[in-house]
Parts: C-alpha cells; sequence; structure tokens
C-alpha cells in the first residue's frame, strides 16, 4: 500500500473546494509550507493570511473572517494551533460557534526527531471538552480529504487532527465523511481494536498478528471522537466482549477515554487502552511507536493480556 501523510491533503483539498466556489479563507502562523496551506496560498493568494509567530492572532483574525459570513481553516502546528491559542478557540471560536475549522498538522508521537515539545499529546482532550466543537481524526489521506470537506459542510467550529507521519491508505479510494463516523474495516468475534490516526493502520497490522494465534479481531476506524457513533461502538462491544482502544494520544483525555465513557454509561465491556502515559522523547516515529507500545506488537499484547 502507497502511504501518505494526511497533511497532504489539507491544501490540496482546499483548492479543490475554492475551485467548486466555496467560499473559504485559510490563516496560518508562518508555517504554511509544512502545513501544505501554501498550496492553497499559491492558487489563491489573496485567500491565506500569514500572520507570522503569533497563534493568538491567527485564531482571532479568523474569527473575525468567520464574522462576515466566510469559512475559515486554520493552519500551524498541533502543539501551537492548540496550546498556545486555546483561550482564543474556547472563548472567540467555541462560545460564539464561529465556522472556523482548526485543523493543525504534526500532531501526536509521530511528530518523531522534534522531541517531546511538539510532540502533541492533549489536544484531542482540550478539543472534545469544548463544546460545540466537533472533532475528526483523519486515518490516512483520503479520510483527511473527506473530513475536510465535511468540516467545510459543517456550521460552526471542528477540529481535524493531522499527521506528519506517512501512513498506509487504509481506504482503497475516496470516502464520504458523516457524523457521526467510524467504519468496521475487518470484522471480528473476540475483541474489538478501536483505534483513530496513525494507529488504525497498526490496528489492521494487530489484527493479522492476533489472527496468526487463533484470535478474530474486529478493527474499527474511529474518524469522529465527537461525536462518537455510539450504536456501532456498542454493537461491536456486545459481540466480542472485549475492547482495545489505539491511538498516539494521552490515554486520560482521548478517544479511549471518550469510548470508556460510552461503555461505563451504556455497554460496560471490558477494556485495554494503548496510548501514551508520558511525554515523548526524540526519535523517528517508527522507533517512537515501538518504543512506547503504539506499534501492531503492542496492540497485539494488549489485546492478549485482556484476553486472559
Amino acid at each position: 500500500m502507497s502511504k501518505r501523510a494526511t497533511r497532504e491533503a489539507l491544501g490540496a483539498t482546499l483548492v479543490e473546494l475554492a475551485r467548486e466556489g466555496a467560499d473559504i479563507f485559510a490563516v496560518d502562523a508562518d508555517l504554511a509550507r509544512a502545513t501544505t496551506l501554501q498550496v492553497f496560498g499559491n492558487a489563491y493568494p489573496d485567500r491565506l493570511l500569514n500572520v507570522g509567530i503569533a497563534e493568538q492572532d491567527m485564531m482571532g483574525v479568523a474569527a473575525g473572517i468567520a464574522l462576515t459570513g466566510a469559512t475559515v481553516f486554520t493552519g500551524s502546528f498541533a502543539a501551537f494551533g492548540t496550546g498556545r491559542c486555546y483561550d482564543q478557540i474556547r472563548n472567540t471560536v467555541c462560545e460564539s460557534r464561529l465556522n472556523v475549522k482548526v485543523c493543525p498538522t504534526h500532531a501526536g508521537i509521530t511528530v518523531g526527531e522534534d522531541g517531546a515539545t511538539h510532540q502533541m499529546l492533549e489536544d484531542i482532550g482540550l478539543m472534545r471538552g469544548l463544546p460545540g466543537m466537533r472533532v475528526l481524526v483523519p486515518a490516512d489521506y483520503h479520510a483527511a480529504c473527506a473530513a475536510i470537506r465535511l468540516a467545510a459542510d459543517i456550521e460552526g467550529p471542528v477540529y481535524i487532527r493531522f499527521s506528519r507521519f506517512a501512513t498506509a491508505e487504509v481506504y482503497d479510494g475516496p470516502v464520504q465523511g458523516r457524523l457521526p463516523w467510524a467504519s468496521v474495516l475487518r470484522e471480528g468475534a473476540d475483541v474489538s481494536l478501536l483505534a483513530c490516526g496513525v494507529e488504525v493502520e497498526q490496528a489492521l497490522l494487530a489484527a493479522e498478528l492476533l489472527a496468526a494465534e487463533g484470535v478474530s479481531a474486529e478493527v474499527i476506524d474511529i474518524e469522529s471522537v465527537t461525536p462518537l457513533d455510539e450504536e456501532l461502538i456498542c454493537r461491536s462491544a456486545s459481540k466480542t466482549g472485549h475492547v482495545v482502544t489505539a491511538e498516539d494520544h494521552c490515554v486520560a483525555t482521548g478517544m479511549g477515554a471518550a469510548v470508556a465513557g460510552l461503555l461505563a454509561e451504556r455497554c460496560p465491556t471490558p477494556m485495554r487502552f494503548v496510548g501514551m502515559w508520558s511525554f515523548g522523547t526524540s526519535a523517528s516515529a517508527d522507533v517512537l511507536l515501538k518504543h512506547f507500545g503504539l506499534d501492531a506488537e503492542g496492540i497485539k499484547a494488549a489485546a492478549f493480556e485482556l484476553l486472559r
């Protein structure tokens, strides 16, 4: 399977939307090349604003443009595009339900060599705790394109989490985004592997490893953390009786915590969590996934621990 980073979808999809007539703008904090928003700026230079290294200003400018009736996408890296401007996202964008789409790239542990300061592991928790914010975590390039289009169609704030790391294309071609959004990628009977973002590829690989040892794993891609597809998740949990969640994010506040809250209320099920319990460190993405137990072997081990 070919591999592409989900961030590659951002600039290219905004160009497509603009050509189709969408009234969209983008604001970036001096990282447009890395976020790929420069692709959009090259095609529509009057629709991309670079505010410099000033994330709070980026969010304020985006809010102001949104008040004119346009749909506005913001860039930057996830560590800065959510953490440094959280106050503006909360009080200016979400409280007023403005049509701003928060779309930083370079999220999660797979930022790699940039180290702990740039490996944003708390962003899903920050965003899903905000009233009115929808949270999307695409698994591959095709899902990322669909997430951007979905965000453009939705009124109000949306958070999309993009990765720097190139992942396998788990979908054969274009997909249709929806809310809530989750997809069964592999049917199974013994354990449900619920993953989001870069961990979806690892969950599929883990299912292969488990199958080789006689364990039937169901793999579900959780594309929308907020809202969750409650019916699909509960149906799978009831079928297998065991749930493992996998994410390159802080376990305490991420997708796994959201799923645990749902199951505790509607369908109590034994669980294990694959994710980050600490800050990251500097190394290549593949090394970090293995070191922190976020690779296929780590997911397999969590599943066997649960089944035992």
